[in-house]
């Protein structure tokens, strides 16, 4: 069957169009260049002829998805979103290159840097779990590659929320990366069934296939299918994997969902662990934490580091044993001073003398006084972060350019912080919109009334809207 021709670019105010980037069973993804500020932007489109209520319910949670999660650094970044003037609604994103997808085919990519694509996209995935989200479409060409190289997680299409997973139909799936149970119609998408998509794309970018693909034979969509639920995972066939990271792919794509890695945070821990066995350099684990303000720097580390290598000796159950840090020589912990024998032991100052009684307890006041003070500068500065984040600016000056066909409001940032955004809703409630851009274009009709209500989104809490502005169209 022919491929279809790409629909007509809308015409979007303040943007140009450039020229098409690809097309999906879906939507379109147009090259257009935005006049203020001037960039480069990716464009998706829906089409016309499924464009319906489930599809524009989908579109909107795609939206509301994305601009949620998108400032974590690997997830692809949205900018604003709409409807065009004949209906279609559209997605305003980050420009980046699919060439990893075409890339892991033709030539072999190095394992250190699948390791790093493989634990930044994972900290994709895990943050999204926390936010009560699957992603439901995790493969290769899903993933990115910015102008600097970074690797972003896109297409959010298809995602459902956890809550809802077991009670909505699959609209979609890539069988070459779909866990047995999801193909199955067991259940439409798990934590469980993430794991094996993300195990099986690790594996895709290894091999430089899908796991379940043989060369020289049939691969289609019934082969595959066949293969998942039957078959075992075929080896990589690459010297420079190490075996280590081959069992760690298997258990991931575990034909039993009980047998796989408990969480994605569980998978790139030991893909950490992995790349310090390789002698490399660990990836960071890009997880946003509630609790920064009350952690030490060597708590927030751990969190985002390996600490130790799992072995037969330091595990139980399965799960790997924290190993107790050595001490640093002449330091037997707080508070307490050593010192060394003429016969090379080792003793306490405190405890031993009048004197060292007196030090040990000077030594004791103080460390009581330094807890006194971090403990009330902690909560103070809790107090503080909790006040901050109740005072959600509110939009206040708001204008409207009205032009034959569309209406371009804009307004003035009421002091937004960082990973805020802007809730935008229509009086026709046709034109919604989540976005951090401080300009909002809606297409009208000859004669038509538009209005709007902003409000500020800060973490999931909503501010209070702002006054409702009208303009009529310019035609």
């Amino acid at each position: 069957m022919s491929r279809r021709l790409p629909s007509q670019p809308p015409v979007l105010p303040g943007f140009t169009h450039v020229h098409v980037l690809g097309s999906g069973g879906f939507a379109d993804v147009f090259l257009y260049e935005q006049n203020m500020p001037r960039r480069k932007v990716a464009v998706k489109v829906m089409l016309s002829e499924i464009v319906d209520d489930q599809v524009r319910q989908m579109f909107q949670a795609e939206a509301n998805l994305m601009a949620q999660l998108s400032s974590h650094p690997s997830i692809l970044t949205v900018h604003q979103a709409g409807v065009c003037a004949d209906g279609r609604p559209f997605l305003v994103m980050e420009l980046c290159s699919p060439t990893l997808s075409e890339r892991y085919r033709r030539e072999r990519i190095p394992v250190p840097e699948v390791l790093q694509i493989a634990i930044r996209i994972g900290s994709a995935i895990e943050t999204a779990h926390r936010q009560g989200v699957l992603h439901r479409d995790i493969k290769p060409s899903n993933i990115l590659l910015t102008a600097y190289g970074h690797p972003v997680l896109s297409d959010f299409g298809i995602a459902a929320t956890l809550s809802e997973a077991g009670h909505i139909e699959a609209v979609g799936m890539s069988i070459p990366w779909s866990a047995p149970e999801v193909l199955m119609d067991e259940t439409s998408g798990t934590i469980a069934s993430e794991v094996w998509s993300l195990g099986a794309t690790i594996y895709s970018l290894l091999a430089g296939r899908s796991p379940f693909e043989i060369p020289g034979q049939s691969n289609s969509s019934t082969d595959l299918i066949s293969r998942i639920n039957r078959s075992r995972v075929q080896p990589i066939g690459r010297s420079d994997v190490p075996d280590r990271l081959e069992r760690l792919l298997h258990k991931c794509m575990s034909k039993r969902p009980s047998e796989r890695p408990d969480s994605v945070l569980e998978v790139i821990r030991q893909l950490q662990s992995i790349e310090a066995s390789m002698g490399l350099q660990q990836t960071p684990i890009d997880l946003a934490t509630n609790e920064w303000a009350t952690a030490s720097i060597s708590e927030l580390e751990d969190r985002t580091r390996v600490k130790s290598f799992p072995s037969a000796s330091h595990s139980v159950g399965g799960r790997s044993k924290r190993r107790r840090v050595k001490p640093t020589p002449g330091y037997e912990g707080i508070g307490t001073l050593v010192r060394e024998t003429a016969d090379g032991q080792k003793a306490p100052l405190i405890g031993k003398s009048s004197s060292g009684r007196a030090f040990g307890a000077v030594a004791w006041l103080l460390i009581a006084c330094a807890v006194l003070v971090l403990s009330l500068g902690v909560v103070a500065l809790s107090v503080l972060i909790r006040s901050a984040a109740t005072q959600i600016p509110r939009v206040t000056e708001i204008s409207a350019t009205a032009s034959k066909g569309s209406v371009e409001f804009s307004w003035v940032d009421p002091g937004v912080l960082p990973g805020d955004s802007y809730q935008i809703s229509s009086s026709s409630g046709s034109a919604n919109s989540v976005q951090q851009a401080t300009t909002f274009s809606v297409g009208t009709r000859p004669g038509e009334r538009v209005c709007i209500t902003i409000r500020v989104n800060r973490q999931g809490a909503l501010g209070e809207p702002s006054d409702q502005k009208c303009a009529d169209d310019g035609g």
